[in-house]
């Protein structure tokens, strides 16, 4: 019998996804999780959730203790905390750090990369000498040719040839 729905159709997947609900039975381990790891959130997720909770309240906190005046802060109870230099000189560090660790790794890398005339940017072990010989068969791969210039006589006889 012909089906109704093409492969792409989205009938067709849903009409799958209803099937494979129908005849799945979940199955719970003692941490409410699912065995095969298909129920409740992924590891990553929680990290990522956690990790951009807590990058919005320490940038409130970083900005109130720099920007604050002090009164406020004796005001509402906190008398101890870092001087007002090391708000500025922390994120300074933090992104010169980042800019000569970038420039280390560029300077790394230019390092490593062997100079543009050496053979060694021009031959790897994938590369073939080439060949003298003709190859005796139209299976067998012919080397590509030098780069040359076409000659001038060449290039009449090809358009003289196609006008006569």
């Amino acid at each position: 019998m012909e089906e109704r729905y093409s492969v792409n159709s989205p009938r067709r997947i849903l009409s799958f996804s209803r099937m494979r609900k129908a005849n799945d039975t979940p199955r719970r381990s003692s941490t409410g999780f699912g065995v095969s790891g298909e129920h409740g959130p992924k590891l990553s997720e929680v990290y990522g959730f956690v990790g951009s909770i807590t990058t919005v309240v320490s940038t409130v906190v970083f900005i109130m203790w720099a920007y604050v005046p002090d009164r406020w802060l004796h005001s509402v109870g906190i008398c101890y905390f870092p001087s007002r230099y090391w708000a500025l000189v922390v994120p300074t560090y933090g992104m010169v750090t980042i800019a000569l660790a970038i420039l280390l790794y560029l300077g790394m890398n230019f390092m490593a990369t062997p100079p543009p005339t050496s053979f060694n940017s021009m031959f790897d072990e994938f590369s073939r000498e080439p060949e003298s010989r003709t190859p005796s068969a139209d299976s067998e791969e012919l080397p590509i040719e030098p780069i040359s210039d076409i000659a001038i006589d060449q290039i009449n006889n090809i358009m003289f040839k196609n006008l006569n």
